[in-house]
């Protein structure tokens, strides 16, 4: 295919026939953005016909690119047509193994972002090649197996919770429990439930559907967490990628943007029924190809929210009225809780102090983003800061610290001060 006919397609269609792609790279050992950094975009059927090529800015990030793709009607109702269309992204830097991303998901009206690893150049090394394969609600995939909702605590295991905590990794085995060849990956938490939001569900449903999906989603995972579901059983990770025991996790998969700031809004948050201390083992099936009339259906909760239901109306309709949305009582990994206030221009003390030392180690990795005094005074400088770190971290720009930003500042000045030591 002719690239400027592409180019010239891209440019003619609306907003709603095109969805955006933002890459963000950076080194794989020292967190660092690679900028400079080549990224060229074909289509995954077609992948020796480059359509974008771009290069990264000095935060490691590409622009982002609107890519052609499917009519918006493909992902409101189950069929034959592929509701997304698939690109290849392969990138390139200068003292850097190549890495290719194959199969990234492009819906209608929505973007999204990929974050790219990339491992430092050593002799006879192939290519990292990362392959998306199709979302659980087009491809063909195992089916679930039933579990009791409340799971048996076994009180001789080695870890038992004695309350829910958002753990701050989660070991995601990327295959069937008992595949010993399936690696092991350290995943954070908030990371994980982006990652299977965006590939069970579709992006483009109600935002009330996206939410009573990730709730579930995240109970579910917290259950692992809290009862030690297969450390108690002998093995050395916290969930599996397999959709017959678990949720389907991608490794690579880019992450849709409306998922990611609804799971920084609601990450804290699980299903419970009065007098059960443990999250509620939430599981569900697509209701189209799988019937489970005791659980929830996920098309079904796409047309519950087509009729203006919310989050917790379709969470109640399949799971039963007693079923209410609870709090963690602890982050691990963050040094300190939300204030439980919004920080902005006027605000001033020790969370202002903190959120203005976390983005000045953040500045170190980040150029763009100004060092600041430690004044503990939220001023036009701190404004400045915030909203450049949300811009880099795909996050909505406001220039305000509110729950999802501190926390997103909070979790990446954790990664970061880490490094920071060892260098």
């Amino acid at each position: 295919m002719n690239v400027n006919y592409v180019k010239i397609q891209e440019n003619n269609n609306s907003l709603n026939d095109s969805g955006g792609l933002k890459i963000n790279v950076t080194d794989e050992n020292t967190l660092r953005p690679i900028p400079g950094a080549v990224v060229d975009i074909s289509y995954t059927g077609d992948p020796g016909n480059v359509i974008e090529e771009v290069r990264t800015n000095s935060d490691g990030t590409t622009p982002m690119i609107q890519l052609n793709a499917p009519p918006l009607e493909y992902s409101m109702e189950p069929g034959d047509n592929q509701p997304y269309s698939m690109y290849t992204a392969r990138i390139k830097a200068e003292g850097y193994e190549d890495y290719v991303v194959r199969g990234a998901e492009i819906f209608p009206g929505v973007n999204s972002f990929c974050n790219t690893p990339l491992r430092p150049r050593s002799f006879n090394q192939p290519p990292d090649v990362v392959v998306i394969p199709a979302n659980t609600l087009y491809g063909d995939y195992p089916e679930k197996i039933p579990e009791r909702e409340i799971q048996p605590v076994n009180r001789q295991g080695q870890i038992v919770l004695s309350q829910v905590v958002i753990p701050e990794t989660i070991v995601v085995h990327d295959g069937s429990p008992r595949d010993s060849t399936a690696k092991n990956y350290y995943v954070g938490y908030a990371d994980y439930i982006k990652n299977v939001a965006s590939s069970e569900i579709y992006s483009t449903w109600p935002v009330e559907t996206i939410k009573a999906n990730i709730l579930a989603i995240m109970s579910f995972t917290l259950n692992r967490v809290y009862t030690e579901f297969y450390r108690n059983k002998g093995y050395g990770f916290t969930i599996t990628s397999s959709t017959a025991y678990d949720h389907k996790w991608i490794y690579g998969r880019n992450i849709f943007d409306n998922v990611s700031e609804l799971v920084d809004e609601l990450f804290n948050l699980y299903l419970s029924r009065p007098n059960v201390k443990q999250p509620i083992l939430t599981q569900y099936c697509d209701g189209k190809k799988v019937s489970c009339p005791d659980w929830m259906s996920q098309w079904g909760s796409k047309y519950l929210g087509d009729q203006n239901y919310t989050a917790i109306e379709i969470i109640r309709h399949y799971y039963g009225d007693n079923m209410y949305i609870n709090v963690a009582e602890e982050v691990e990994g963050i040094p300190s809780s939300w204030p439980g206030a919004d920080l902005d221009i006027g605000s001033s003390g020790q969370k202002v102090r903190q959120i203005q030392e976390y983005l000045n180690l953040i500045g170190e990795f980040y150029n763009n983003i100004p060092h600041l005094v430690t004044d503990g005074i939220y001023g036009e400088r701190t404004t400045e800061a915030v909203s450049r770190f949300q811009k880099i971290f795909d996050m909505p720009v406001s220039g305000i610290v509110d729950f999802p930003t501190w926390y997103r500042i909070s979790e990446k000045y954790v990664a970061l001060s880490g490094i920071a030591e060892l260098q």
